[in-house]
């Protein structure tokens, strides 16, 4: 008889502190907006064009940084889900920089 297994999700990790969802909100930021902050100060220090290019390059590294830090703290059998900035930062923020924080008693 063929039985199927159904792994259970982990839901995305609720922060509780205000120092943790300070540092999500944080780490959030840098994921969404350092692309156009590079493209910002390089266009006002240098030039459009080389403004260009820094932004598909700064999206082409934030990118991997998004990945290293999706596939360093989510569960392997949840790596398969689209997770957007805040999910990912919420993450990171629980498992990493508050652990002790969110472990049970």
């Amino acid at each position: 008889m063929h039985t199927e297994i159904i792994h259970l999700l982990e839901p995305t990790p609720k922060l509780h502190t205000k120092r943790c969802r300070f540092l999500s909100f944080l780490l959030r930021l840098f994921l969404q907006f350092t692309t156009y902050g590079v493209f910002f100060i390089v266009w006002y220090l240098y030039d459009f064009f080389l403004a260009l290019l820094s932004l598909l390059l700064s999206f082409i590294i934030m990118g991997i940084i998004r990945s290293k830090l999706r596939n360093s703290v989510i569960p392997p059998n949840q790596r398969e889900y689209q997770y957007n900035d805040q999910a990912i930062s919420d993450w990171y923020a629980a498992k990493e920089l508050c652990y002790e924080e969110t472990q049970p008693l």
